[in-house]
């Protein structure tokens, strides 16, 4: 997963640039922040199950180390996959549907639809980390629902129809009137 999260904000980086290069980079930069974060969270369960294989090794002892290294390890993977990781992705994900909202590169309701899934998404990251709702609950998978969704959507969207062509035939004529102004 981490692999794919990156690939859509380097898949996305050619488009997106036309329009607004930071937030092109930033939207990248974010969304390869979030699959290294995902891989090292991943790694974090490997991690457990080799704890895990070495407890039953030393014959289950009631109280050890043992105890104390997988309430850190958990800890530490549970923060990374329900924080971190959500929060570099809600930043990459905000700066590309700023750039498809401003230049309506997809349909406005998709982007506002967007929008609003991703705030939803971020107030339920904000609920976790404050320990007022427990991570990857019902409350949090509600608040995940409507970007989860929108997300294919999107997808299915850019695949079926690409980008408006009224946006990008509106780029090349600026861009061809800034070159012939700066070459007057």
């Amino acid at each position: 997963m981490g692999v794919a999260c990156a690939g859509i904000g380097l898949a996305l980086y050619p488009i997106l640039r036309k329009y607004n290069e930071g937030l092109a980079i930033g939207s990248v930069g974010f969304r390869i922040i979030e699959g290294v974060v995902d891989i090292v969270g991943a790694l974090g369960y490997v991690a457990l199950l080799a704890l895990s294989q070495e407890f039953v090794k030393a014959g289950a002892p009631e109280s050890s180390y043992f105890q104390t290294a997988d309430v850190l390890i958990n800890t530490g993977t549970g923060w990374l996959t329900n924080w971190a990781m959500l929060l570099t992705w809600c930043i990459g994900a905000l700066m590309y549907y700023s750039v498809f909202y401003q230049y309506r590169l997809v349909p406005r309701w998709l982007t506002v639809w967007g929008l609003v899934g991703i705030t939803l998404t971020i107030i339920g990251a904000l609920l976790v980390l404050f320990h007022l709702i427990p991570g990857f609950g019902t409350v949090q998978m509600v608040l995940n629902l409507p970007i989860f969704l929108q997300e294919m959507v999107l997808a299915v969207w850019l695949i079926a129809k690409g980008v408006n062509p009224s946006a990008v035939a509106s780029l090349s004529a600026k861009t061809a009137t800034n070159e012939l102004l700066s070459a007057a």
